[in-house]
């Protein structure tokens, strides 16, 4: 009896048969030259297909073979993987490798090039991102939105946009990437900051009497009880000539915790000193510190170029509300003449990555923007070199719940739009090589996109906003009121 061969096989076997037997290629000698560039990555077993083009190249013939021997074949304009077919590879090769072998049709030649690889991680990724889309320019608004994006796949979701209200929707946040603890500011006629909380959603004014403005940079505390803030007086300015496009800066900044339970906003004599600016709080994974970055006032704009921002930490009493009687410098920047800015604590509690500049704290516009690490058991400080780009922003990180992948916002791919990138890190603090966020049409998409991913937050399961009742928080013009309490020693 004849044996039957599955249909799927039979393409398989007959596309490498008689496809490769036509090529008749030269061999170029080294890796070839492809969009997105996804040699040799570190990816989770759950990441959506990672397609790319190859330069100048008019077809493409793509073979990708697992360790454990299985084999995925592609031929067309680009590499397009089905998406069935790369899962059941990955979810085979959890821990192993995947060579991927890639011929390139142009001008009437194929050429054969070195094999590269994918690398498929033992650690899980969370469910999804979400971000903020918006026009890199600053100089127009336009349409601006909060969407999330199922990592396994291309599907994204408009969580809230500006189509509804004329504002700008900012600072969004979630506590561990659980997205059911919400925090998301609105600016405009209809401003005002939403917090929800196992689906309870409320609108806030949070400008107070005692306080120089309203409450920005959120971070949730783990237990749910507290968001840390920062209160600044923000002006921006647009460079004539140099490498960077704009700055925005502080005239003053001052760090609040706001107590849910209580409504009542905390904060103490070290962490709205008239002798240094408090930005960008963040709460360490057991709740017990809080971390933030302090400079020294400096005249705006004559001096701009010579504020630098320490990373530091004062203890938190979660029980009390109450903050500790010092402040420890952790990362003494500015006698080094560098910047420290957007700390954020691996969940896990082992590292904190944070961004360096060579002054200020706007970040994602610096060229010299790099991640750093810092070791919070041995204090040692390094370079995450292997992840930053050699000359374009590489800011705003997040963390993955398990502490095992970072999202970040990097230019490195035109200068102008910052895109999404995630990374692999082990145990021991070393990254892998970043990979741009995978779409199906890669270069079709990237091309097209005019606005950048700002603020990317790892969430791990779909984020349950409802947009319409939001709004409707928003517009009817009364919002619960924050309240300061006596500052606590």
């Amino acid at each position: 009896m004849r044996a039957r061969i599955p249909l799927l096989m039979l393409v398989l076997l007959t596309a490498l048969s008689c496809g490769r037997g036509l090529h008749d290629p030269v061999f170029s000698g080294r890796e070839p030259r492809i969009f997105p560039d996804y040699r040799d990555v570190t990816i989770p077993a759950t990441i959506a297909p990672l397609n790319f083009s190859m330069d100048q190249a008019e077809r493409l013939d793509v073979t990708l073979t697992g360790d454990d021997g299985t084999i995925l074949h592609v031929h067309g304009s680009m590499a397009r993987f089905p998406r069935k077919a790369w899962r059941k590879l990955l979810q085979a090769n959890v821990g192993g490798a995947i060579q991927v072998d890639a011929y390139g049709f142009t001008e009437g030649q194929w050429m054969q090039h070195r094999p590269f690889h994918f690398y498929v991680s033992e650690d899980a990724i969370d469910y999804g991102l979400a971000y903020r889309l918006i026009l890199p320019s600053y100089e127009g608004m336009g349409k601006l939105g909060i969407y999330e994006r199922d990592l396994s796949s291309y599907r994204q979701k408009e969580l809230i946009s500006t189509e509804e209200v004329n504002g700008c929707l900012n600072c969004h946040s979630f506590n561990q990437c659980d997205p059911k603890d919400l925090n998301l500011h609105v600016r405009g006629s209809y401003g005002g900051t939403l917090i929800q909380q196992q689906a309870q959603l409320k609108a806030f004014d949070t400008k107070t009497d005692s306080t120089i403005s309203s409450c920005v940079y959120p971070y949730w505390h783990p237990s749910g009880n507290y968001i840390a803030y920062s209160n600044n007086t923000t002006r921006q300015g647009f460079y004539q000539r140099a490498e960077n496009v704009l700055e925005v800066f502080d005239y003053a900044s001052d760090i609040v915790v706001y107590d849910i339970r209580n409504n009542r906003l905390l904060s103490c004599p070290l962490l709205k000193s008239e002798s240094a600016w408090e930005t960008f709080p963040a709460f360490s994974p057991d709740g017990k510190s809080l971390y933030f970055c302090s400079a020294a006032p400096k005249a705006i704009p004559q001096q701009m170029n010579e504020i630098r921002y320490n990373l530091c930490r004062i203890a938190f009493d979660p029980e009390s509300g109450r903050f500790g009687d010092r402040v420890d410098t952790l990362v003494l920047a500015a006698p080094a003449g560098f910047s420290v800015s957007f700390p954020r604590p691996s969940f896990d509690g082992k590292y904190l990555m944070y961004t360096v500049s060579s002054f200020g704290n706007f970040t994602i516009w610096h060229r010299d923007s790099d991640l750093c690490l810092l070791d919070l058991t041995t204090g040692a400080s390094w370079n995450l070199a292997s992840a930053n780009s050699p000359d374009a922003a590489d800011s705003y990180h997040n963390w993955s719940s398990n502490s095992r992948w970072f999202v970040f916002g990097s230019r490195r791919d035109d200068g102008t739009h910052t895109r999404a990138y995630i990374c692999h890190i082990d145990a021991d603090g070393v990254p892998g090589k970043p990979f741009l966020l995978p779409q199906r049409k890669p270069r079709e998409y990237y091309d097209n996109m005019l606005r950048s991913f700002n603020i990317p937050e790892f969430v791990t399961e779909p984020v349950p906003l409802n947009s319409h009742k939001a709004w409707r928080l928003l517009r009817r013009g009364k919002k619960e009121q924050f309240n300061y309490g006596t500052d606590i020693p």
